[in-house]
């Protein structure tokens, strides 16, 4: 079958109404028959599937890798046997078994041709188990009129045949049959939510692991920033009057505004390309959005603690900070969750706006604001209008900071050059105890150590849910 005419007369809005992808919305003309049996508008998808224009595969995967997932994300049952006897006969019905070990790749590294690449699309939607109609939507200009004049022609010949009068009368003749053929529907037994998630968990590490320059990336982004501000800083001094505080204050200032951006970093680079898989597949009901993105979360939190490590363990003991386990240790879970709210944030705004541009903007004005609002390291916030104390309450700054602060400054002893130095001679000997710098800055913060930490963290399954949520109405829009 062709379905042939000019662009934007509607042949993507045909096969998205026959396949099932226009669910929602849309007035629907005429009736579906398989079988001689009549279906529902919600039956479409259940029975037919189309291979889109555009191939969006995952580079980093294997032929044989990519088909595999796509069969347990639509089959629940069988063994492992069963999965790779599936996908061996799709790959050789296709021609696909000799590049069945190379990876996808993309136009920048390479992998298998653009025909190969069509028939891994086309294989992805046989292993759905839809009826044996498979179209393929192409939109290319060339020769279109002259192929519009021949497909006239060959119509126009067809409609005038015996063959067509007598395929209309075989169709009407089995609408009136008693006994009519099952409708060959697509598998039913799909498998659960957790096990979907499971496998496209497993699809995005090791999709991710192949990519080396991602997971350095992912990795020494913030080793990066640590070894910079050691270069600059070398070691924090104990002496006011050598910038004992006010060194303390610019690391702190850094740490808190710096690693929201890293997190940002991973989320623009690698998420798009998971986004536009999920866009597709979800369409042909393996999945929905929200579970590709609650894939890609949990994905992210191993490498999250291991880069964050690594950058404490360097940075902490070479900047000479307070030198103490446990507040090393406080240290590191603080600085965890600036990095994971910089990337949480960034998904949410992926699920509404296109342009990784725009995001990318967004984010980082959002945190500068929060560094002003909420830090209390630029402006007091006792000295703030009220609607900004307000809003500096929902900023994970403000409990980040003084986690900080009093993380560093409990229990220091600050000394002014030599003894006989006071405050009316220099100002800023005023400050020899860092508890005086704590009260000065988030007064009552040490005794909300704890409260600060439990609302720090409350942002991470507050930015998650927010991003399900944002995901599932991505889906309804996308969905038409």
């Amino acid at each position: 079958m062709c379905i042939l005419g000019s662009s934007g007369s509607g042949k993507t809005t045909l096969l998205d109404a026959m396949s099932g992808r226009l669910r929602r919305t849309g007035t629907f003309l005429g009736e579906v028959y398989v079988n001689g049996q009549e279906l529902r508008r919600e039956q479409f998808q259940d029975c037919f599937s189309y291979v889109q224009q555009s191939d969006t595969l995952l580079s980093n995967l294997t032929v044989r890798e990519t088909l595999h997932y796509t069969a347990l994300l639509a089959i629940r049952q069988g063994s492992p046997g069963f999965f790779q006897k599936k996908v061996e006969a799709v790959m050789a019905e296709l021609s696909l078994s000799h590049v069945a070990d190379r990876l996808i790749g993309n136009y920048n590294l390479g992998g298998i041709s653009s025909g190969e690449r069509r028939r891994v699309s086309i294989a992805a939607q046989l292993l759905q188990d839809p009826m044996d109609l498979t179209s393929v939507d192409t939109q290319s200009k060339e020769r279109e009129i002259e192929t519009y004049k021949r497909v006239q022609m060959i119509e126009s010949a067809y409609k005038k045949s015996a063959i067509c009068h007598k395929t209309l009368e075989t169709i009407e003749r089995t609408k009136h049959l008693k006994t009519l053929p099952m409708i060959p529907f697509k598998t039913k037994d799909a498998p659960g939510v957790l096990s979907k998630l499971g496998v496209l968990l497993r699809r995005v590490m090791r999709n991710l692991l192949r990519n080396k320059l991602a997971v350095m990336m992912r990795l020494l982004q913030n080793l990066a920033m640590g070894l910079f501000l050691i270069l600059c800083v070398l070691r924090v001094q104990n002496d006011v009057l050598k910038g004992a505080i006010q060194d303390r204050v610019g690391l702190l200032y850094q740490f808190v505004g710096a690693t929201p951006y890293t997190g940002m970093l991973n989320a623009v680079n690698l998420f798009p390309v998971l986004r536009a898989v999920s866009d597709q597949e979800s369409q042909d009901g393996l999945y929905q959005k929200w579970q590709m993105l609650l894939a890609y979360v949990l994905h992210t939190i191993p490498f999250s603690v291991v880069s964050i490590l690594l950058f404490s363990s360097v940075s902490y003991w070479a900047l000479n900070l307070y030198p103490e386990a446990a507040r090393f240790g406080y240290f590191s879970a603080a600085l965890l969750v600036p990095h994971l709210i910089g990337e949480f944030l960034t998904l949410v705004l992926l699920g509404v706006v296109q342009n990784t541009n725009i995001v990318n903007s967004v984010v980082a004005l959002l945190c500068i604001a929060g560094m002003f609002i909420g830090s209390g390291l630029v402006r007091n916030i006792q000295e703030m209008p009220i609607p900004f104390k307000i809003i500096s309450y929902i900023t994970f700054q403000k409990y980040c900071s003084e986690i900080l602060v009093v993380n560093e400054f409990y229990g220091q002893h600050f000394t002014c050059g030599s003894s006989n130095v006071s405050v009316t001679t220099n100002p800023m000997c005023g400050f020899t105890e860092g508890v005086q710098f704590i009260e000065q800055t988030c007064p009552g913060a040490t005794s909300r150590f704890t409260t600060n930490f439990l609302a720090l963290y409350t942002f991470i399954p507050i930015l998650v849910i927010l991003g399900i949520v944002v995901f599932k109405i991505r889906d309804h829009f996308i969905s038409r």
